[in-house]
């Protein structure tokens, strides 16, 4: 994945890098004197509420699953862990990309109920049977 170009999602979303603003700062951690100088840290902020990339249900789910991550309606991703600036981005929206992923995945089916058949039902209780008898037979009446 390149730190440039539209942010591939899945098969059949992705968002423009016009949707993507950025900001850096100077990163904590190693790094010597080189921290003092480079603005290495990268902030990714996608506009969540206002993407035009996402279907309007895709949006709403998302809204709804990242919102104690929202301020605005935009979502803030910070990466600091590389020296790299080109690093940094990189890891930066490579995370958005699986958080988004996640956020606009169908929730899962409602499970049915279902009922043991008889059969399972028969097998389950000659089992206990079977295992009452064997710790019957080792009581020894002394």
């Amino acid at each position: 994945m390149s730190a440039t170009g539209p942010l591939p999602i899945n098969g059949s979303v992705e968002i423009p890098e016009a949707e993507l603003s950025w900001r850096f700062s100077r990163s904590s951690g190693p790094g010597g004197q080189n921290v003092n100088k480079t603005s290495s840290a990268a902030e990714l902020l996608f506009d969540l509420a206002a993407t035009e990339a996402l279907s309007e249900t895709q949006r709403e789910r998302a809204l709804e699953r990242l919102a104690s991550r929202l301020v605005d309606g935009v979502l803030t991703i910070r990466a600091e862990e590389y020296r790299s600036q080109l690093r940094n981005r990189e890891a930066a929206r490579v995370r958005l990309a699986a958080l988004i992923r996640e956020a606009i995945a169908q929730p899962p089916r409602k499970r049915r109920p279902t009922k043991p058949s008889r059969g399972a039902v028969e097998r389950r209780i000659q089992g206990k049977k079977h295992r009452s008898q064997i710790k019957a037979s080792r009581r020894g009446d002394y």
